[in-house]
């Protein structure tokens, strides 16, 4: 009996122990499991989500901080210059929690500077991005990790001088501003008023030319201006003037028939298998729909010109009689009711059936083939944003990516697209906007509006 009392106690003892053991141990993860999250080492992640080399006078510099341990606890963005500091942005969190994420896992934002206004100089210096964490380590003050870039400060915007500039244009008219930029720029050119047009080096590289136009139906520009933004975004600009002159309005009526519908639909189909509807809505949707996505392709295919002149005096008008002008307003009825509205953009000229269709002027082949309302069409680059496009051809005889000669043969004439008989539709184009073919056809025209001027 005592034998087993004895064992009992002994046994307790042992259960005791071990449950104190088991406490110490809990106690010991614990402190260390805490000590690990407190005292956790990575450091947070900084990146800048773009190239930075310049800094402007009005920069945008767009941050972005992670640490997925302790949290995020502050951010710095300043800049370092002849070994002084300027503070543009100071973002500090308070602590949330002790044995969890402290602070956020992220932090996106875009920092807005004018330079001119923190007293930093033109010249070397270096932008310098600091971020620390909740972590208790390195003395208790957090993981750093900073993030410093050398830049350059460039406050002042390039001068721009304009030596010329159209004095007269018309709506669906075309013209040129001649002008010369202080510096290097990376990006110049003409405003007028939400239209851009680029401008590209003339010969010498010290003056630069841009091809400007207004749209058929076109109001007196409210903002004329030649801009230049150099590597630091900053924007020069140069205001200049120009008179418009008003142009009539043209109308024309074109009756639509079964019989044209029942030519013309079945073409229509075969390259849009889209169309659906009696072949009268068939029709109205092409006259719509399908002319809204063929001026979508043409001003894509006429978004990066050739940088230099191609083509040298007027564009050769192919012989024959006119038969529709620029800019008419065209008014479609069907069996007397009007039924659409649109704008002839181009010049058609008709002669013998399948005549040879040769370029205008010189120039690159940047588009041969079937294009909707247009048939089969062509369309050359003659240079810094002249194109001349020529459509409804029976067939195409050039090749994408061709240099063609003036008087070049590119195609035969046809009545394909929304052509009632054979004929060329010819258009010109300034940058995709379509323009008067009258004038790059006149001699005269294009020397005392270009020729004179650029020195040819």
């Amino acid at each position: 009996m005592a034998r087993k009392n004895r064992l009992r106690r002994h046994s307790k003892k042992h259960t005791g122990r071990n449950i104190l053991l088991t406490l110490l141990l809990l106690i010991i993860i614990g402190i260390t499991a805490g000590a690990f999250i407190l005292f956790e080492t990575e450091k947070p992640t900084v990146n800048i989500d773009k190239q930075i080399s310049f800094l402007g006078s009005s920069v945008r510099i767009p941050l972005m901080v992670e640490d997925h341990k302790s949290g995020i606890g502050s951010v710095v963005l300043e800049i370092e210059q002849n070994g002084k500091k300027k503070q543009f942005f100071n973002r500090t969190f308070q602590r949330k929690a002790w044995f969890s994420a402290a602070g956020p896992h992220q932090l996106k934002e875009t920092v807005e500077i004018d330079v001119r206004k923190t007293g930093v100089k033109d010249g070397k210096a270096i932008l310098t991005v600091s971020a620390r964490d909740f972590s208790l380590n390195g003395l208790l003050k957090g993981n750093e990790t900073t993030l410093s870039v050398p830049v350059t400060v460039d406050t002042k915007p390039p001068r721009v001088a304009v030596e010329h500039s159209q004095q007269y244009i018309r709506p669906g008219g075309s013209g040129i501003v001649i002008y010369t930029i202080s510096e290097p720029a990376v990006r110049h050119g003409v405003e007028i008023d939400n239209l851009f047009f680029p401008g590209f080096a003339l010969s010498n590289g010290k003056r630069f030319i841009a091809y400007i136009a207004l749209p058929w139906d076109s109001g007196k520009p409210e903002q004329t201006q030649v801009i230049a933004v150099d590597e630091a975004g900053n924007i020069g600009k140069s205001i200049f003037s120009m008179n418009l002159k008003k142009v009539p309005d043209k109308r024309d009526r074109i009756n639509v028939t079964d019989g044209f519908l029942k030519k013309k639909i079945p073409e229509f189909e075969e390259h849009y298998p889209e169309l659906t509807g009696t072949m009268l809505e068939q029709y109205i949707f092409t006259n719509n729909e399908i002319r809204r996505r063929n001026a979508e392709t043409i001003k894509e295919a006429c978004s990066k010109p050739v940088p230099e002149m191609l083509w040298h005096d007027r564009f050769v008008r192919m012989p024959g009689a006119g038969r529709a002008g620029f800019a008419d307003q065209r008014t479609y009825f069907y069996k007397g009711k009007a039924i659409d509205h649109q704008t002839h953009l181009g010049m058609d000229i008709a002669s013998t059936a399948r005549v040879a269709i040769k370029a205008a002027n010189s120039g690159k082949v940047i588009f041969g083939e079937y294009l909707g309302i247009y048939g089969n069409t062509v369309i050359l680059d003659h240079g810094q944003g002249v194109f001349s496009l020529y459509s409804h051809l029976s067939r195409i005889d050039t090749t994408l990516g061709a240099l063609v000669a003036k008087n070049e043969l590119i195609g035969h004439s046809g009545a394909t697209g929304m052509a009632g008989g054979d004929h060329l539709h010819f258009s010109i184009l300034i940058h995709g906007i379509f323009v008067t073919p009258k004038e790059w056809w006149d001699q005269h025209w294009i020397d005392v509006n270009i020729n004179n001027i650029i020195g040819k």
